[in-house]
């Protein structure tokens, strides 16, 4: 018989709230990780891929690890960017719907600093923060951290480079004695010289089996292209996929930019996600995104972090990570909360070989996809031709005496007789850009 929470000696008040949240059966890391949080005093090194639930893995156990008598900051939580904070946030005033004493806040980068400061003049007993905005409060004197008792690093693998700069100046504000807990779906080496650099020696390490039940719902797939096809193939796919959510992923923001535009003239639902963009901007996409006013999100790697969306049926690498891990955080937007879900990598022909090396390392298989054929895709490129005149918003300052002479041109056609010639009239076009250029309408 699996464990609940209350096995696990999560207290009544929690346990009400994730009830009605829908979390009723911890998962493995919950499992293994929960009671020695509660428990024990050694830090932790919590190892789990994307999607098994971390966050509340060390955020039930803080909460009620929480001393509500002592009006100062108990726990802080770095995370690499301001959407993951966002959503840790959200997610533990959820778990605190009953532990109306329990004060939490968020101090992330990418918004004004003014109003995090007048923030943390109220009580605050956990503090979810980017570690650079971390800093510039403690340099201001706006945050003390000398009754911390727990130090959360959450997606320590994504955060890395970041943590070295920032992690001896956090830790000097400190008080001597303090539980480390670090979580992460990777364990590069530069994460184990930081668990050894700065854990206690005694630390315990968790591991969640690497074959979760998210990721053993996710599809593997990769279908090969030559670069001059490679969007007709994804638009070939996204249509394939009308209506459900995905993510694309590209290696910069140009390009990211580059898919989004293309993706916007052939009508599909969707928006850009990097680092450039203004917060505003980030935060608007992002809230879009989860109400389902748009499918598609185009996004980098970091901005796309704190993506925690259940209803993410596919993700696309259309390029090619350089880093297995980063397969891993991408591949696990998809198949959350026990749901199905497909990766499918664009890969170009010098590219395919590098399959058998991710299956090596991340232990896991890939599926060749089925490439659709010419045929299919000039079909598929009809279609977007069809929705964007459908989709194309009236013109009223044409001339209206312009107007009348096409009118008349047309008006003895019935409705067929005019998609049937507008047709015509568009493979024509079409078959000629292909006969007379080198290249197809559609660039990658």
């Amino acid at each position: 018989m699996s464990k609940q929470f209350s096995d696990l000696g999560v207290s009544a008040g929690i346990l009400k709230a994730i009830t009605e949240m829908g979390i009723v059966t911890p998962t493995e890391i919950q499992q293994k990780t929960i009671p020695l949080l509660l428990a024990d005093n050694t830090d932790i090194v919590g190892l789990a891929k994307t999607g098994t639930g971390k966050t509340a893995a060390f955020g039930l156990p803080l909460l009620q690890l929480i001393d509500t008598n002592i009006v100062a900051v108990q726990a802080v939580i770095l995370v690499p960017t301001r959407e993951l904070g966002h959503q840790i946030f959200d997610n533990l005033e959820s778990y605190a719907k009953y532990l109306p004493e329990v004060s939490i806040a968020s101090v992330c980068g990418g918004i004004p600093i003014k109003p995090q400061i007048e923030r943390l003049k109220s009580p605050a007993h956990i503090v979810v923060a980017t570690p650079g905005r971390l800093i510039d409060l403690l340099q201001r004197k706006a945050i003390s951290l000398k009754e911390t008792k727990f130090l959360v690093l959450d997606e320590a693998d994504e955060m890395i480079s970041i943590l070295k700069e920032a992690l001896d100046e956090i830790i000097t504000e400190l008080p001597k004695t303090y539980r480390t807990f670090l979580f992460s779906a990777t364990m590069p080496g530069t994460i184990k010289q930081l668990i050894q650099n700065y854990l206690n020696k005694n630390v315990v390490q968790v591991s969640a089996s690497m074959e979760t039940a998210g990721n053993q719902s996710i599809d593997h797939n990769y279908i090969v292209v030559d670069p001059i096809e490679k969007l007709d193939v994804l638009m070939h796919f996204l249509n394939s996929k009308e209506g459900e959510r995905g993510i694309i992923f590209c290696k910069t923001k140009a390009a990211v930019n580059k898919l989004a535009k293309n993706l916007a003239i052939n009508r599909f639902s969707s928006g850009a996600l990097h680092g450039s963009l203004s917060q505003g901007i980030r935060d608007r996409i992002m809230e879009q995104f989860r109400e389902g006013h748009i499918n598609i999100l185009v996004a980098t790697d970091l901005a796309a972090r704190g993506i925690d969306v259940a209803a993410i049926s596919y993700v696309v690498n259309y390029h090619l990570p350089d880093v297995y891990e980063v397969y891993v955080h991408r591949s696990g937007r998809t198949a959350r909360a026990g749901a199905k879900g497909l990766s499918l990598t664009v890969l170009q022909p010098e590219e395919e070989a590098e399959i058998a090396d991710f299956e090596r390392e991340l232990g896991i298989q890939f599926s060749k996809y089925k490439k659709p054929s010419f045929a299919s895709i000039e079909e598929n490129n009809t279609l977007l031709w069809a929705k964007q005149i459908f989709k194309t918003k009236p013109n009223h300052d044409v001339d209206a005496e312009l107007k009348t002479k096409i009118k008349t041109i047309f008006h003895h056609l019935t409705k067929d007789e005019l998609i049937e010639k507008l047709l015509a009239n568009y493979l024509l076009q079409n078959k000629t850009e292909v006969t007379e250029k080198p290249v197809k309408k559609f660039k990658n």
